[in-house]
């Protein structure tokens, strides 16, 4: 699939058959994830691939979304931000958060060029997750990714409209009479 295709087709997917997603697919995703920015090309990003049923039912819990449980695999985003830290003081933080979203990203549109569905998400209980996945109390969980074939029989909300281009792009500064629109060039005073 081309870019351009992977990134209007990508939506969250909340319905999965029960079907078990090929794990050399996963690990093509993740391969892909891996190729992301890095800051320092220091990757400080993990991943944990879920199959087991009863974790993942457990995930859900943490997550207080019971949707989640249906999918077949979850990945488990997770990142060492004291390695940044200790490479580049307070903003390895940042670029820690900014890796792994780059990270995220990759992964979803690759799962979705490999017609696999899932869904980002952010919230949930950190130290229970921590907990369930055994993971060290140093390592932040960034996401947890849902992962199957839609299950079209079954309700997914449509994907929201996004906002106009003109609604979120300035030019040069932060001014409201400078809006581009889309098939024309921004006037310059």
């Amino acid at each position: 699939m081309e870019l351009n295709k992977a990134i209007k087709a990508r939506h969250s997917t909340r319905a999965f058959k029960s079907s078990q997603v090929d794990w050399r697919d996963l690990m093509d995703a993740i391969d892909a994830a891996n190729q992301s920015p890095l800051a320092g090309n220091h990757n400080h990003i993990k991943f944990i691939i879920i199959q087991h049923k009863d974790t993942i039912r457990q995930l859900a819990k943490h997550a207080n979304q019971s949707w989640i449980a249906q999918a077949p695999s979850l990945i488990a985003v997770c990142a060492d931000d004291k390695f940044l830290e200790e490479h580049y003081g307070e903003r390895g933080r940042i670029y820690g958060k900014q890796q792994a979203g780059a990270m995220v990203q990759t992964l979803l549109l690759k799962l979705t060029d490999l017609n696999i569905q899932s869904c980002w998400i952010g919230a949930f209980t950190d130290e229970l997750v921590r907990q369930t996945l055994k993971i060290p109390s140093h390592i932040q969980v960034e996401a947890l990714i849902p992962v199957g074939k839609e299950n079209k029989s079954k309700a997914t909300p449509q994907r929201r409209k996004k906002k106009l281009l003109e609604k979120t792009i300035f030019w040069d500064t932060w001014d409201m009479d400078r809006k581009p629109t889309t098939f024309e060039e921004p006037t310059r005073q």
